[in-house]
């Protein structure tokens, strides 16, 4: 279903994207982490487990895993690890999703503020934007750690228009969990439900949710 552009950016002075399943295609990266992580500690990867830590920080699902698993390593041990094993897929094998770097490059033109709003690393979320030629459109990037809680939380949300100096009324919205658009919304924001192979199940559940629904951003004409 396409979307008209011009609408869909009327009033709105910003742009936030969530980053992983939303902006890259991304989200296989972290199965094969867990995988890897939990065997080298002779551990299976739990059928509950990517459903639960859905929309927790970096920081919150490294503190789940400790106590979860019962792991000697603190938390900072934990999530350098995680950095250090997704880095190179990151940087070499994660791309944009079809039609996002158009997307922004059109969105820039017209002098909207960009701005990143996901529960990812730092490390790894300009890692791979920079990979992909398009770190330097962003005018700021915000983590769930830095804004002290996970989705569906509204506070990265709220901290990330905070740092492009706008209204939450004046931003739009990009997400592929339900976690997400629920946090975008509680911070008064329009949301768009973004298609990803990961959360395809949840699908419906999405579309009601938020206010569009794109499969990829060619969509947006």
């Amino acid at each position: 279903m396409k979307i008209d552009y011009n609408k869909l950016i009327e009033n709105k002075k910003a742009v936030l994207f969530d980053l992983d399943g939303t902006l890259v295609d991304s989200m296989w990266v972290w199965r094969f982490i867990d995988i890897d992580y939990l065997g080298s500690i002779g551990r299976e990867l739990p059928e509950d487990l990517q459903k639960t830590i859905e929309g927790m920080s970096f920081t919150e699902t490294a503190e789940y895993f400790k106590k979860r698993f019962e792991l000697s390593d603190d938390v900072e041990t934990i999530k350098q690890r995680w950095n250090d094993m997704a880095f190179e897929r990151y940087t070499t094998e994660v791309k944009l999703k079809k039609g996002a770097k158009e997307f922004l490059t059109r969105l820039k033109k017209d002098n909207i503020k960009l701005g990143i709003a996901s529960s990812n690393s730092e490390t790894l979320i300009r890692g791979v934007l920079k990979a992909q030629g398009v770190l330097e459109l962003f005018d700021a990037v915000t983590t769930s750690c830095e804004a002290g809680a996970g989705k569906p939380a509204p506070d990265i949300y709220l901290l990330a228009a905070k740092k492009l100096e706008v209204e939450p009324s004046e931003c739009l919205v990009f997400e592929d969990i339900t976690m997400g658009i629920m946090a975008g919304k509680t911070a008064g924001m329009t949301t768009v439900a973004v298609e990803d192979d990961y959360s395809h199940n949840t699908r419906h559940e999405k579309a009601e949710l938020a206010d569009y629904f794109i499969e990829d951003f060619t969509e947006i004409e």
